[in-house]
């Protein structure tokens, strides 16, 4: 098979560049290792790892934006959770590596 029908095209490498950039910051992916697990809100997500409110909810836009974490608001709470099972994976898989070699 010629090896060029394996480059991505531009378009499409840029956004899975994008995808990865969600796993380059330690708290995004702590944040992420607790939602890929349960949906929780702003608040308890600073308590748990240890981050402020306005960190949490910054991080939180920016998933929000790349379709990654899906909200849900009840009341005046909102509640975040990772629903793709194809980020799930992805995530899951990454820890593993890293855990496992």
């Amino acid at each position: 098979m010629n090896p060029k029908s394996f480059i991505l095209d531009e378009h499409t490498a840029a956004h899975v560049a994008e995808l990865f950039s969600v796993f380059s910051d330690t708290s995004r992916v702590r944040i992420l290792s607790v939602i890929v697990e349960q949906e929780l809100n702003i608040q308890a997500l600073a308590e748990l790892i240890g981050v402020t409110e306005s960190a949490v909810s910054h991080h939180m836009r920016g998933l929000r934006q790349m379709h990654i974490v899906q909200a849900r608001r009840d009341g005046k709470e909102v509640y975040y959770s990772v629903v793709d099972p194809h980020i799930i994976a992805l995530f899951k898989q990454g820890v593993d590596h890293v855990k496992n070699g």
